[in-house]
Protein backbone atom coordinates (compact mmCIF):
# COMPACT_ATOMS: atom_id res chain seq x y z
CA UNK A 1 0.00 0.00 0.00
CA UNK A 2 1.49 3.81 -0.70
CA UNK A 3 2.69 5.64 2.20
CA UNK A 4 2.81 2.92 4.29
CA UNK A 5 5.02 2.90 7.34
CA UNK A 6 5.53 0.99 10.59
CA UNK A 7 5.35 4.02 13.66
CA UNK A 8 7.36 2.97 16.53
CA UNK A 9 6.53 3.80 20.17
CA UNK A 10 9.91 4.17 22.28
CA UNK A 11 9.71 4.60 25.97
CA UNK A 12 12.96 5.67 28.21
CA UNK A 13 12.77 4.96 32.24
CA UNK A 14 15.75 5.47 34.56
CA UNK A 15 15.06 2.55 36.86
CA UNK A 16 12.70 -0.18 36.48
CA UNK A 17 9.01 1.19 37.54
CA UNK A 18 6.87 -0.26 40.25
CA UNK A 19 4.87 -3.38 39.47
CA UNK A 20 1.43 -1.66 39.16
CA UNK A 21 3.28 0.47 36.03
CA UNK A 22 4.42 -2.58 34.59
CA UNK A 23 0.86 -3.51 34.40
CA UNK A 24 -0.98 -0.70 33.51
CA UNK A 25 2.11 -0.48 30.63
CA UNK A 26 1.90 -4.35 29.12
CA UNK A 27 -2.15 -3.55 29.11
CA UNK A 28 -1.47 -0.24 26.64
CA UNK A 29 0.98 -1.68 24.68
CA UNK A 30 -0.89 -5.39 24.81
CA UNK A 31 1.95 -7.17 25.99
CA UNK A 32 2.32 -9.67 29.04
CA UNK A 33 3.75 -7.85 32.37
CA UNK A 34 7.08 -10.21 32.14
CA UNK A 35 7.89 -9.07 28.78
CA UNK A 36 6.96 -5.50 29.50
CA UNK A 37 9.64 -5.49 32.30
CA UNK A 38 11.93 -6.43 30.32
CA UNK A 39 11.56 -3.54 27.60
CA UNK A 40 11.72 -1.22 30.28
CA UNK A 41 15.17 -2.79 31.36
CA UNK A 42 18.68 -0.95 31.09
CA UNK A 43 17.68 2.34 30.89
CA UNK A 44 17.99 3.54 27.44
CA UNK A 45 14.78 4.21 25.14
CA UNK A 46 13.41 0.96 24.20
CA UNK A 47 10.62 0.17 21.43
CA UNK A 48 7.97 -0.87 23.03
CA UNK A 49 5.18 -0.94 20.59
CA UNK A 50 4.84 -0.28 16.65
CA UNK A 51 2.22 0.44 14.57
CA UNK A 52 0.57 1.37 10.71
CA UNK A 53 -0.53 4.74 12.01
CA UNK A 54 0.53 7.94 13.23
CA UNK A 55 -2.63 8.43 15.30
CA UNK A 56 -2.28 5.19 17.25
CA UNK A 57 1.28 5.79 18.02
CA UNK A 58 0.64 8.36 19.12
CA UNK A 59 -2.24 7.91 21.31
CA UNK A 60 -0.12 5.46 22.94
CA UNK A 61 2.39 7.49 23.84
CA UNK A 62 0.52 10.11 25.39
CA UNK A 63 -1.13 7.14 27.54
CA UNK A 64 2.66 5.88 28.94
CA UNK A 65 3.35 9.96 29.48
CA UNK A 66 0.11 10.12 31.72
CA UNK A 67 1.30 7.33 33.90
CA UNK A 68 4.99 9.37 34.17
CA UNK A 69 7.04 7.94 31.47
CA UNK A 70 9.15 9.40 28.86
CA UNK A 71 7.06 8.17 25.77
CA UNK A 72 8.08 9.63 22.30
CA UNK A 73 7.16 8.64 18.57
CA UNK A 74 9.26 7.33 15.62
CA UNK A 75 8.94 6.90 11.96
CA UNK A 76 10.59 3.64 11.03
CA UNK A 77 12.24 5.26 8.21
CA UNK A 78 14.05 7.51 10.18
CA UNK A 79 15.34 4.86 12.55
CA UNK A 80 16.40 2.41 9.60
CA UNK A 81 18.30 5.23 7.45
CA UNK A 82 21.99 4.59 6.89
CA UNK A 83 24.19 7.47 8.48
CA UNK A 84 26.87 8.76 6.96
CA UNK A 85 29.46 10.35 9.38
CA UNK A 86 32.17 12.18 9.02
CA UNK A 87 34.93 10.82 10.63
CA UNK A 88 37.10 13.07 11.99
CA UNK A 89 41.18 12.39 12.03
CA UNK A 90 41.98 15.75 14.10
CA UNK A 91 40.51 18.69 15.52
CA UNK A 92 41.51 22.70 16.70
CA UNK A 93 39.69 25.73 18.07
CA UNK A 94 39.52 28.92 15.95
CA UNK A 95 37.87 31.69 17.08
CA UNK A 96 34.45 30.91 18.81
CA UNK A 97 34.53 27.66 16.10
CA UNK A 98 35.67 23.95 15.99
CA UNK A 99 37.38 22.53 13.14
CA UNK A 100 37.58 18.82 12.48
CA UNK A 101 39.30 17.25 9.83
CA UNK A 102 39.27 14.00 8.23
CA UNK A 103 42.35 11.98 7.10
CA UNK A 104 41.30 13.14 3.77
CA UNK A 105 42.04 16.46 4.58
CA UNK A 106 38.22 17.34 4.06
CA UNK A 107 37.53 19.77 7.15
CA UNK A 108 34.07 20.35 8.87
CA UNK A 109 33.48 23.81 11.05
CA UNK A 110 30.92 23.92 13.72
CA UNK A 111 30.17 27.19 15.98
CA UNK A 112 30.15 26.24 19.47
CA UNK A 113 27.06 26.47 20.42
CA UNK A 114 25.61 24.29 17.60
CA UNK A 115 26.32 21.46 19.44
CA UNK A 116 22.60 19.98 21.13
CA UNK A 117 24.20 16.34 21.84
CA UNK A 118 27.57 14.37 22.65
CA UNK A 119 27.08 10.77 22.50
CA UNK A 120 30.18 8.49 24.41
CA UNK A 121 29.92 4.89 23.35
CA UNK A 122 31.79 1.84 22.49
CA UNK A 123 31.19 0.40 19.15
CA UNK A 124 32.06 -3.71 19.55
CA UNK A 125 33.02 -5.58 15.90
CA UNK A 126 32.91 -8.90 15.72
CA UNK A 127 36.38 -10.00 14.32
CA UNK A 128 36.95 -13.76 13.11
CA UNK A 129 40.52 -15.23 14.38
CA UNK A 130 42.68 -18.16 14.71
CA UNK A 131 43.98 -19.69 17.62
CA UNK A 132 46.95 -22.01 17.14
CA UNK A 133 47.08 -25.32 19.99
CA UNK A 134 49.49 -27.70 20.37
CA UNK A 135 49.01 -31.42 21.16
CA UNK A 136 50.58 -34.41 21.30
CA UNK A 137 49.67 -37.59 19.25
CA UNK A 138 51.32 -41.18 18.63
CA UNK A 139 53.22 -41.48 15.72
CA UNK A 140 52.31 -44.70 14.27
CA UNK A 141 54.75 -45.10 11.99
CA UNK A 142 57.47 -44.35 13.77
CA UNK A 143 55.37 -46.90 16.64
CA UNK A 144 55.75 -50.05 14.25
CA UNK A 145 59.56 -49.20 12.94
CA UNK A 146 60.45 -49.44 16.75
CA UNK A 147 58.27 -52.57 17.08
CA UNK A 148 55.79 -50.86 19.45
CA UNK A 149 57.54 -48.76 21.75
CA UNK A 150 55.13 -45.32 21.14
CA UNK A 151 56.37 -42.89 19.69
CA UNK A 152 54.74 -39.35 20.17
CA UNK A 153 55.12 -36.14 17.92
CA UNK A 154 53.97 -32.56 18.26
CA UNK A 155 51.19 -31.42 16.16
CA UNK A 156 49.97 -27.51 15.51
CA UNK A 157 46.15 -27.65 14.69
CA UNK A 158 43.94 -24.09 13.45
CA UNK A 159 41.05 -23.18 15.77
CA UNK A 160 38.83 -20.88 14.46
CA UNK A 161 36.67 -18.84 16.51
CA UNK A 162 35.15 -15.13 16.61
CA UNK A 163 36.41 -12.36 19.00
CA UNK A 164 35.20 -8.79 19.47
CA UNK A 165 37.19 -5.70 18.77
CA UNK A 166 35.71 -3.04 21.01
CA UNK A 167 36.47 0.65 20.04
CA UNK A 168 35.42 4.00 22.06
CA UNK A 169 33.79 6.95 20.01
CA UNK A 170 31.88 9.98 20.78
CA UNK A 171 29.41 11.59 18.37
CA UNK A 172 28.24 15.31 17.64
CA UNK A 173 24.56 15.81 17.12
CA UNK A 174 22.35 19.24 16.33
CA UNK A 175 19.09 19.89 16.70
CA UNK A 176 18.05 19.24 13.21
CA UNK A 177 18.95 15.56 12.36
CA UNK A 178 19.24 12.31 14.31
CA UNK A 179 22.45 11.88 12.37
CA UNK A 180 25.57 12.83 14.03
CA UNK A 181 27.23 15.69 12.91
CA UNK A 182 30.73 14.37 13.44
CA UNK A 183 32.24 11.47 15.44
CA UNK A 184 35.60 10.87 16.60
CA UNK A 185 37.01 6.99 16.94
CA UNK A 186 39.23 5.90 19.63
CA UNK A 187 41.78 4.57 16.90
CA UNK A 188 41.35 6.68 14.45
CA UNK A 189 42.12 10.07 16.05
CA UNK A 190 45.77 11.77 15.66
CA UNK A 191 46.09 13.22 19.47
CA UNK A 192 49.04 15.36 18.56
CA UNK A 193 46.58 18.38 19.16
CA UNK A 194 46.33 17.08 22.57
CA UNK A 195 50.02 19.10 23.16
CA UNK A 196 51.10 18.92 26.90
CA UNK A 197 47.45 16.67 27.48
CA UNK A 198 48.75 13.69 25.54
CA UNK A 199 49.37 10.31 27.51
CA UNK A 200 50.79 6.97 26.57
CA UNK A 201 47.22 5.49 26.15
CA UNK A 202 44.48 5.66 23.67
CA UNK A 203 41.97 4.99 25.97
CA UNK A 204 43.33 8.13 28.15
CA UNK A 205 43.78 10.30 25.00
CA UNK A 206 40.44 9.37 24.07
CA UNK A 207 38.83 10.55 27.40
CA UNK A 208 40.83 13.46 26.76
CA UNK A 209 39.38 14.58 23.90
CA UNK A 210 35.79 14.09 24.90
CA UNK A 211 36.50 16.10 28.28
CA UNK A 212 37.67 18.89 25.40
CA UNK A 213 34.50 18.52 23.44
CA UNK A 214 32.34 18.98 26.58
CA UNK A 215 34.78 21.97 27.24
CA UNK A 216 34.42 22.97 23.33
CA UNK A 217 30.55 22.91 23.54
CA UNK A 218 29.55 23.34 27.05
CA UNK A 219 25.73 24.07 26.11
CA UNK A 220 25.85 20.40 24.64
CA UNK A 221 23.90 17.26 26.72
CA UNK A 222 26.00 15.30 27.40
CA UNK A 223 25.39 11.58 27.67
CA UNK A 224 28.03 8.33 28.22
CA UNK A 225 25.43 5.64 28.95
CA UNK A 226 26.62 3.88 25.61
CA UNK A 227 29.66 2.80 26.74
CA UNK A 228 28.66 0.79 29.13
CA UNK A 229 24.89 -0.89 27.44
CA UNK A 230 27.04 -1.64 24.11
CA UNK A 231 29.28 -4.63 25.91
CA UNK A 232 28.34 -8.24 25.93
CA UNK A 233 29.51 -11.61 26.91
CA UNK A 234 28.99 -12.71 23.21
CA UNK A 235 29.80 -11.50 20.35
CA UNK A 236 26.86 -10.31 17.84
CA UNK A 237 27.02 -9.64 13.90
CA UNK A 238 24.03 -6.93 15.13
CA UNK A 239 26.32 -4.71 17.30
CA UNK A 240 27.19 -2.50 15.16
CA UNK A 241 23.27 -2.33 14.02
CA UNK A 242 22.65 -2.16 17.94
CA UNK A 243 24.69 0.51 18.49
CA UNK A 244 23.34 3.12 15.40
CA UNK A 245 19.73 2.83 16.57
CA UNK A 246 20.39 3.38 20.32
CA UNK A 247 22.38 6.41 18.97
CA UNK A 248 19.28 7.46 17.16
CA UNK A 249 16.46 7.17 20.24
CA UNK A 250 19.15 8.76 22.26
CA UNK A 251 18.67 11.68 20.00
CA UNK A 252 15.07 11.17 19.85
CA UNK A 253 14.58 11.17 23.55
CA UNK A 254 16.72 14.47 24.16
CA UNK A 255 15.26 16.27 21.54
CA UNK A 256 11.76 15.38 22.62
CA UNK A 257 12.56 16.14 26.08
CA UNK A 258 14.01 19.30 25.44
CA UNK A 259 10.90 20.01 23.44
CA UNK A 260 8.82 19.45 26.20
CA UNK A 261 10.83 21.56 28.65
CA UNK A 262 10.59 24.44 26.16
CA UNK A 263 6.92 24.18 25.23
CA UNK A 264 6.42 23.91 29.47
Amino acid sequence: MAGYEVVHVAVAVPNIPEPEIIKKVAAIVNKDPYQTRLLLSGGLPKLIAHYHSLQEAESTSRNLIDLGLAAFVCKDSELRKPSKVFTAHTLESLDGETIFRDKGGQTKRIPSGDVFLILKGSLQTPAEEETTVTRKEINWGATLLTGGFPVSRTVKEKIGGVAVQAESLVRLYNRESSEPTVQMLQHAIAYSFLGARIAPSSAANFNTVVAKLQELFPRAIFDDRLTKSSRSDAPSARAPDDLELNCKLLYLYYKTKSGLSRSE
